[in-house]
Parts: C-alpha cells; sequence; structure tokens
C-alpha cells in the first residue's frame, strides 16, 4: 500500500520532533509499505531543521521512508508569522495536489498536522488519487487556542479553523485521535460514530533495550551526590514552560525543605530561568536544575531516579484527555509516576504505577511524594514494573503501527 502523511510538524530521529510520524511511516515500512511524509521546512519543535539549500522542495529517504520537505518561512512564537508559515504550506500542498497525487498514488492519505488546516489540500489529493482519506487528531483546534489562547470565537482565524475542523469530521473517511476523549465534541461537529480510532503516543521499544550513552558529567556527578548524602531524587525531564507546572513543583519543594529529599529538573523552555531564579529567591537548596540531554540517554536518567514527576495546569481542555510523550519515558524506564492532573483520562491509574493527586495544589504535590517515599523501595519498583509492562503491552509503535493500519481495513468494510 502506498501511504501519503501529511505532517506540517513532522521530525525524525535526525531532526527532532515530532516524532510520532516518523516511528509509525518506519513500522508501515518495515511491514512493507510505501511511505511519503510530506512537511515544512521550518517547525518550532524541531531540534534541526533540513537542508534546504536555498530550494524550495527537497526530497531525501530516510529509514526507508521517503520524506518531501517544503520551504516555508521562519517565526518564532505563536503570533503572526507562525500563521504565515502555516499558510505558505497548505498553501503549497493545495498547488502540489496533482503532483504528490501522481508521484505517490497513494490509497490512503493521513492529514495529520497539529491544526486542521491540511485537511483541504489532503482531501484534494486524496480525490485526484481515488484515496481513502485520514484524519488524525492531535489537539483540538480551534479549541486549544480558544481555551488556552483566549480567542474569540468569531476571530477569522478561529473560524478559518473550525471550518477546516467541521470539513474533517464530515468528510475524512477515518479520524484517528491521541486523545482518548474527544468522541463526544467530533460527533457535535459531524462526524459519524464508526468513524472513530483512538491511538495514543508510543515509544520505540528497541531504543531502551540498546546499550545506553552514559549522563553528562556534571549530572551524573550531582545525581551521586545526593544519593551519598542519603536523598531520594525526584526528577522531572522534559520542556520548563507554562504548561507543566513546575513552580507548584518548586512550591512542593518548599514545603518539603525539611525531608531528605532533591528534587532535579532536567531540560529546557523558555520559564527555565525565571524558574531559576525563583528558587533561588526561595532559597531551595533542595531544588537542582540540569542541562537538556540527549534522547538516547533517557534511560539511564531513569535508572537513577527514585520517582518521576509529571504535571500539569488545571485547564478545562483537558476534559478530552492527555496523552504526554514523557510520561511513557518514565514507564519504561521503570520509574513510579508522582502525577498531578485533572483529566478525562488518567493513564498512570490505567497502568497502575504512581499515584495521582489534583493540579495547582503544592499540599497535595508533597503529601503524594511523602506516600510514595513511605512505601518501601520494593513497592516502589513494582509500581515501576507494572508501568513498564504497560508501555510495552499497550504503547510501542511496532503495536500501535499495526492498530493504525487495521483503521484502514475497517473503513473499507464500512465503505
Amino acid at each position: 500500500m502506498n501511504i501519503l502523511l501529511i505532517n506540517h510538524y513532522a521530525g525524525s530521529v535526525h531532526h527532532g520532533m515530532e516524532y510520532r510520524p516518523y516511528y509509525l511511516a518506519r513500522e508501515w515500512v518495515r511491514l512493507g509499505h510505501r511511505v511519503r511524509i510530506v512537511a515544512a521546512s521550518q517547525a518550532h519543535v524541531r531540534a534541526r531543521a533540513p537542508e534546504m539549500n536555498g530550494r524550495s522542495r527537497h526530497d531525501e529517504t530516510i529509514d526507508g521512508i521517503e520524506y518531501t520537505w517544503y520551504a516555508t518561512p521562519p517565526y518564532r512564537g505563536n503570533g503572526v508569522k507562525r500563521v504565515r508559515n502555516m499558510a505558505a504550506f497548505v498553501t503549497r500542498l493545495w498547488r502540489e495536489a496533482r503532483t504528490l497525487a501522481r508521484e505517490i498514488a497513494p490509497q490512503v492519505v493521513i492529514a495529520s498536522s497539529t491544526y486542521p488546516l491540511d485537511i483541504w489540500p489532503a482531501h484534494r489529493i486524496a480525490r485526484l488519487a481515488g484515496a481513502r482519506l485520514l484524519h488524525e487528531v492531535h489537539d483540538l483546534w480551534p479549541l486549544s487556542p480558544m481555551e488556552l489562547g483566549g480567542y474569540s470565537r468569531h476571530h477569522p482565524f478561529i473560524r478559518l479553523l473550525q471550518a477546516a475542523e467541521d470539513h474533517a469530521c464530515r468528510h475524512a473517511d477515518t479520524i484517528v485521535s491521541i486523545l482518548p476523549k474527544v468522541r463526544s465534541h467530533l460527533e457535535a461537529r459531524g462526524m459519524a460514530p464508526h468513524k472513530l480510532h483512538v491511538i495514543p503516543n508510543g515509544t520505540d521499544p528497541a531504543e531502551w533495550l540498546a546499550a545506553h550513552p552514559a549522563l553528562p558529567e556534571a549530572l551524573d556527578a550531582l545525581l551521586a551526590g545526593q544519593r551519598a548524602q542519603g536523598r531520594a531524587v525526584v526528577g522531572y525531564a522534559g520542556s520548563h514552560g507554562i504548561a507543566n507546572a513546575l513552580d507548584t513543583l518548586l512550591d512542593a519543594a518548599a514545603l518539603m525543605r525539611n525531608r531528605p529529599v532533591a528534587f532535579v529538573l532536567v531540560g529546557d523552555g523558555p520559564e527555565k530561568p525565571r524558574l531559576e531564579r525563583r528558587a533561588r529567591e526561595l532559597g531551595l537548596d533542595n531544588v537542582h536544575f540540569a542541562a537538556p540531554i540527549a534522547k538516547q540517554q533517557i534511560p539511564a536518567l531513569m535508572a537513577q531516579l527514585d520517582i518521576a514527576y509529571l504535571g500539569w495546569q488545571r485547564q478545562p481542555l483537558y476534559r478530552f484527555g492527555i496523552a504526554p510523550n514523557k510520561l511513557i519515558d518514565y514507564m519504561m524506564g521503570g520509574c513510579p509516576v508522582l502525577h498531578a492532573v485533572e483529566a478525562g483520562n488518567d493513564p498512570v491509574a490505567e497502568a497502575g504505577c504512581g499515584l495521582t493527586v489534583a493540579p495547582d495544589d503544592p499540599a497535595a504535590i508533597a503529601h503524594g511524594l511523602g506516600a510514595l517515599l513511605a512505601m518501601s523501595k520494593t513497592e516502589r519498583r513494582a509500581l515501576g514494573e507494572r508501568g513498564r509492562a504497560h508501555a510495552l503491552a499497550n504503547l510501542t509503535y511496532p503495536i500501535l503501527g499495526q492498530r493504525f493500519l487495521t483503521t484502514f481495513a475497517h473503513e473499507v468494510s464500512h465503505g
């Protein structure tokens, strides 16, 4: 089968996030399918941009996956330049629809960018090629910019996004959602009930079985020093942004300053300088910030944590569910998890791999950490092992890739 996957932000192991398109496509290639990923040259989530060298289009093959990169203008943040970047990509897709339909002759076209505007060119390509159309939901747009960014439903850009979401719900043959609780919302926008399939984020189990590079010397020394002083290590690995609720973790650390606990925050992000200043102002000598590490070093970090922390802000948008990538790393690393969230689903409870407490509540976080630390190491290890077993059984890309393929067959049976 020939599969065309359109994702503005698609990355690879060479370019960095977003990883999901790469891992799914690699599984499909291994199963004998031909896959083309079409993505934009400029995306804020990638660690490294493709080498365009002044070209408007660049083609390359990565691990058997055909990539086509279309040149788009650079941007930072969520302002007008990002909208211009989206418009450039979607316009180029529309203009290249006949070319892509002819080059690839896809049987399935997947529209998978975070925003839904690519559904229109994807639909056009599918019609030209006589292919089935699949829409993949990462975040709910336009609800996300409305509820998180405060945009009015009457804003012209929001109206455009709403028209795109409605078109996808009505015209896509299949809808795959990463978020597990979106059915009522999508049906209200016109989706037929049989179209929806929930396929969460995942991980590559081979990366956890391979030899892992050591941690950076400074981080390794920090962790060893805390352990030598008899402190348990509570770790966080990931972006330091507003959505990650790390202020609440600092407040919990302040409540636990007289306990033998060290908080180690590994990563980078727009909020990190402010968080470091705030930790100094609060005199939190039990909180330590470390530089980001390579993806391949995450297993080595997980092996040295007693508890892994994942927190969220209290947001109504989470009623549609959550599917955090870093939680899968925590599970694969065998770490018991302290999860501060209120959402439509609770993956920590589902896996039985830790405790869940209320978000935006430092006392609840401190109490939850205290409860986990009161357990024996054997009990905490059992929590971590349940998380790993759950991830291996349900959240690996070989499994998810096969499940994704079955959605095509499912829709053919309804066609």
